[in-house]
């Protein structure tokens, strides 16, 4: 994954190939219903922190004209009008876009806070069950806004710490020894809110989805 804390990248490398056997698919509507809210058609997203691939699944079949034609190996440059419409799957773990490459999907090895990307340059970046790993959301948020031209969206799909589901996954993340940081949905929203964003709590409760708008 992206700018963990300690270790993390290391544990999310052993795990790879086991990864999508322990967490299950992502879910497409609420991703569905965020990207509705873009004001431009939605052909080229950056997963950023997709790790196997697990959420570019569910969102190649969201993203207008299909999916772009993924290159010999991960590599760690991208140019979006080389791949073509689709999804482009970054992350800072190679053992994780070994096994999203191995499945088709375009990879980029990057950190989230430093997209080889140029400005405005993609229609939506996602960051799907991964940004209370990222130890710098701020700048995450902030380069994600760089990327995504005016009138698209940057999506978020994270966990409620405050629900029954979220306080248990919060004190199993504390076990484990990641340094993760959780926000409510509404906190999330105004966070883009402030960062330029037009922020909008998509789909509330334990796993839930917020979408901020670029501006035009």
């Amino acid at each position: 994954m992206l700018d963990h804390g300690p270790g993390d990248v290391r544990f999310f490398d052993r795990v790879a190939p086991l990864y999508d056997r322990l967490m299950p698919a992502a879910r497409v509507e609420p991703l569905s219903n965020a990207f509705s809210l873009s004001h431009r058609p939605v052909r080229t997203v950056l997963d950023v922190a997709g790790g196997t691939g697990r959420a570019a699944r569910a969102l190649s079949g969201l993203v207008a004209d299909g999916p772009g034609d993924a290159d010999d190996t991960p590599n760690d440059t991208v140019d979006p009008g080389d791949v073509g419409h689709g999804v482009v799957v970054v992350d800072r773990s190679r053992e994780m876009l070994r096994v999203a490459h191995g499945r088709g999907h375009v990879c980029v090895t990057a950190d989230a806070t430093h997209l080889p990307v140029p400005d405005d340059a993609v229609d939506a970046v996602t960051v799907v069950d991964a940004l209370h790993h990222v130890r710098d959301q701020r700048a995450l948020v902030r380069e994600a806004r760089r990327v995504v031209a005016p009138g698209g969206v940057v999506v978020v799909a994270d966990f409620d710490p405050t629900t029954i589901r979220g306080r248990a996954l919060v004190t199993l993340e504390d076990v484990v020894g990641f340094d993760s940081v959780f926000s409510t949905p509404n906190d999330l929203a105004r966070f883009l809110d402030r960062e330029g964003l037009v922020g909008r709590v998509v789909e509330p409760g334990f796993g839930y989805v917020v979408a901020g708008r670029v501006p035009r």
